[in-house]
């Protein structure tokens, strides 16, 4: 598994005020994994959160890392991790907190590239990259490249994905100022968080690679795929725009995956994408 080359960034700031936010269930090796994959030419804040882990999830030693454990009293599900997350980040005086998920690969700049995004975009409140989908193997599967600009992700923001949510990196005053990630929409916690930035705030994209995204079979999306499918079904009909024609497709795309197995959606993915999966 490789990575693009970017040009280095110039003068690149200190990131003291981003912090990787990692829920993590189990999993220690994928958690050493991808912190392992961050490079930066700053020293790196990490919070894991470890969502009652047995055994608990040990902290890796990493060079320019600094990494914190949360520990969660028992397993309670990525929305209360992800909550109890932002919560620790904004009292520990963070502005950034940038997602990932163990077993997923980040590229080099990352987290400075997204930060100086930001600084420069005060409106946007949520960023992401685009994404190389890869098997647990590391062989490349398909490319995610959502729209960049704000105002096409608000068009098309329930005819497709338009954030991979551990590409991610978030203002932390604003996810708290809408009211932080939410039980309320079960598997469905990131379009929820993002739908209700967009109604306050920007969301973009950065429109080069920036993460590679580990398709587990054990993940949410195929485990708990139905209730993800219901919840956002449900999301659409709160957001729903009559005069949106992408809200009326992206309605019937939802329901019909909620009736097509997941296996076929992938086979179907994979044929759609394949030729831009080189890198």
């Amino acid at each position: 598994m490789t990575s693009s080359s970017f040009p280095p960034l110039v003068g690149a700031a200190p990131l003291d005020d981003v912090a990787v936010l990692m829920p993590a269930y189990n999993g220690q090796a994928d958690v050493e994994r991808t912190l392992a994959s961050f490079s930066e030419d700053a020293r790196i804040h990490v919070l894991i959160v470890d969502d009652g882990s047995t055994p608990p999830i040990v902290p890796p030693a990493l060079p320019n890392l600094s990494i914190e454990v949360l520990r969660m009293p028992k397993n309670g599900g990525i929305e209360r991790a992800l909550q109890a997350g932002i919560e620790a980040l904004a009292a520990r005086g963070f502005r950034y907190a940038a997602r990932i998920d163990a077993g997923d690969l980040t590229v080099p700049q990352r987290l400075a590239r997204q930060r100086a995004y930001l600084e420069a975009h005060p409106q946007v409140a949520g960023l992401g990259m685009w994404t190389q989908v890869v098997s647990r193997d590391g062989k490349p599967l398909f490319m995610l490249t959502p729209p960049a600009e704000p105002r096409a992700i608000r068009r098309v923001r329930f005819m497709r994905a338009c954030f991979v949510h551990p590409s991610m990196m978030l203002r932390i005053d604003a996810v708290l100022a809408v009211g932080n990630y939410r039980e309320a929409y079960k598997a469905a916690e990131d379009l929820d968080l993002f739908l209700r930035l967009m109604a306050r705030y920007d969301c973009a994209n950065l429109p080069e690679l920036g993460l590679y995204y580990e398709l587990n079979e054990g993940g949410i999306s195929a485990t708990k795929r139905r209730r993800q499918i219901a919840s956002t079904l449900r999301l659409q009909m709160r957001y729903f725009n009559v005069l949106n024609p992408y809200d009326w497709l992206g309605l019937a795309k939802n329901l019909l995956h909620f009736v097509t197995p997941y296996q076929t959606l992938q086979r179907v993915k994979k044929r759609l994408y394949a030729p831009r999966a080189s890198l």
